[in-house]
């Protein structure tokens, strides 16, 4: 298997510098700060990151897993949001949710949420993400 690559540089001090990253196909990058991750500045963050990477992640696997199940999905709309807090010592990530929407024809409720669930443990990014608490919302659109 492929192993992925990402380079982040950051200079100066921890309020008052700055940071760029890029991956290495350079798909992705940007800016970071202080303001950034921890207030309400501009630029990304890592854990927008985290939080895109985990929506691709089960998008991806909740399709896989309702393909295997004979439900192609049509659609499948995910978007992630990571919980910072902070605590003593420092801050932690402490949780994913994902809100998740998908068009499956011929789908039931129970056999779609069995499925969501699935993709919720399975995905790699849940896997890696394993110490934190990780919630899904997900509803059926057209069926």
């Amino acid at each position: 298997m492929p192993k992925r690559k990402a380079k982040a540089v950051w200079t100066g001090s921890l309020a008052g510098g700055s940071g760029k990253f890029e991956s290495e196909t350079g798909a992705i990058g940007g800016a970071y700060t202080f303001a950034s991750r921890f207030e309400e500045g501009d630029g990304t963050n890592p854990e927008e990151l985290i939080a895109a990477a985990h929506s691709a992640c089960f998008a991806m696997a909740l399709s896989g897993n309702l393909t295997k199940a004979g439900h192609e999905p049509e659609r499948v709309t995910v978007e992630g949001t990571i919980s910072l807090d902070k605590v003593e010592g420092g801050f932690r990530i402490s949780g994913s949710h994902l809100s998740c929407e998908a068009d499956v024809p011929g789908i039931g409720e129970a056999a779609f949420q069995e499925q969501v669930e699935a993709a919720r443990v399975g995905c790699p990014v849940s896997k890696a993400l394993g110490a934190i608490e990780i919630t899904v919302d997900a509803s059926l659109g057209r069926t």
